[in-house]
């Protein structure tokens, strides 16, 4: 690699970071979904298991950084994410291993059904899912406090169905892990249509699910001799990441995240469509 393509990556990696983090916690799906196609685009020469492996180191620093902050503010569900990890940890373990013995080309291909997929979804929550009503009429078994940055504090309560959070668990861990995109495109919907959590407390306690699958991906894709390659960029890019994670949680409530949702919506259906080709 030259001077001045090292010197380019120093410049662009961490500025990439900083901006899929900052959209990604913004519309509380992790920045995976986001950093994975474009890792695809910058290296093609890289193997879809260091590909996987940028991407979950980027997610994990930005897991870290948005817990942090949303932990201040009282919005996590401890216990939700705690039975949400019993079978997601696992899962992502399996999902690192899966990853190492699959091809460039049929990574590609997959991811890009993966971004179709997600595409619709984002399309369809940017008109439908703040339309939605997360309560239902089980007793509460959920109570957190959030605190408001003028000092405020105020309680909400919710059910959560227990078998149904461990039957999700797995998959979501598996597929966060193999494709590197995080758990956010599956956790969020399956947190708001499937378990009805509020939605102020679904992408905070998503986030803290990240810090937890990505740890066992990482740690596995370690052990398994996956990560010697990448580090230095997955570095960079984590940089801008945390940082980027501040910035979308200050920006949460303060921009249109319908307008946000759709342009993400038609950029992952056009980058999901190339991916598709290029593994045909």
């Amino acid at each position: 690699m030259g001077f001045d393509v090292v010197a380019h990556h120093l410049i662009l990696l961490p500025i990439i970071g900083l901006l899929v983090a900052t959209l990604g916690t913004l519309v509380g799906l992790g920045g995976g979904f986001i950093l994975v196609p474009i890792l695809l685009i910058m290296f093609p020469e890289a193997s879809a298991s260091t590909i996987s492996s940028i991407s979950l180191t980027v997610i994990f620093l930005n897991a870290v950084s948005a817990t942090v902050g949303n932990y201040r503010a009282g919005r996590i569900d401890f216990r939700t994410a705690s039975l949400l990890s019993i079978g997601a940890i696992p899962a992502a373990a399996v999902g690192a291993l899966a990853a190492n013995n699959v091809d460039r080309s049929t990574f590609d291909f997959f991811m890009g059904l993966m971004l179709l997929l997600g595409s619709l979804y984002v399309l369809w929550r940017s008109y439908k899912a703040q339309a939605m009503q997360w309560w239902n009429f089980q007793v509460p078994n959920r109570e957190i406090t959030e605190r408001t940055f003028n000092g405020r504090s105020f309680r909400i309560r919710f059910y959560v169905n227990t078998l149904m959070a461990s039957a999700i668990s797995p998959i979501s861990g598996f597929i966060s892990s193999f494709f590197g995109i995080g758990g956010g495109v599956v956790n969020v919907p399956a947190m708001t249509f499937l378990l009805r959590m509020p939605p102020r407390v679904v992408a905070p306690t998503a986030m803290l699910l990240l810090v937890l699958t990505s740890s066992s991906s990482l740690i596995t894709r370690i052990l398994t001799d996956q990560y010697e390659e990448g580090w230095i960029r997955a570095m960079l890019l984590g940089i801008g990441a945390l940082l980027g994670a501040q910035i979308g949680i200050y920006l949460s409530s303060r921009v249109n995240q319908k307008f946000i949702l759709i342009l993400l919506s038609i950029s992952m259906s056009l980058v999901g469509i190339r991916q598709i080709f290029v593994g045909i």
